[in-house]
């Protein structure tokens, strides 16, 4: 039998739980600024430029493809 050919490498699920990690800091980096309603420089700007990275980074561990195996004989 032949075995089901997964849509996501082991690869591919490394890649989304560090951008599932890098949106979490991004979120936790806006929370943490200091000023009343987030209008810091944390909230303002690092933390929503983290949050895109992962956003980003997402898409890429998404569409990366996986490594070519041999089909067996």
């Amino acid at each position: 039998m032949n075995k089901p050919a997964f849509a996501f490498t082991p690869k591919n699920y490394k890649l989304m739980l560090i951008g599932l990690a890098l949106i979490v800091l991004g979120f936790v980096l806006i929370g943490l600024d200091g000023e009343p309603h987030g209008n810091g420089v944390l909230g303002l700007t690092i933390g929503p430029i983290v949050t895109f990275a992962g956003f980003i980074f997402e898409f890429y561990a998404i569409f990366s493809k996986g490594e070519k195996t041999k089909p067996e004989a």
